[in-house]
């Protein structure tokens, strides 16, 4: 059984689950997502992009 779930979905429940378990604030977290929202729009997101699927290929195992 495979189950496929955006990277964006696993970060939310990291995010929650600091905020839960770990304490820490929740207006960290918002900077923190803001952060990564102006970054996406800076000449480093192909960078970025390039290097979160790489991460995500050697996890999954690349099926070519």
């Amino acid at each position: 059984m495979t189950v496929s779930l955006p990277l964006v979905v696993v970060l939310g429940l990291f995010a929650w689950g600091a905020v839960k378990f770990l304490g820490v604030r929740a207006w960290v977290v918002v900077l923190v997502a803001l952060f990564g929202f102006w970054l996406s729009h800076t000449f480093l997101a192909p960078a970025i992009e390039s290097g979160t699927r790489s991460g995500v290929d050697v996890v999954n195992g690349s099926h070519d």
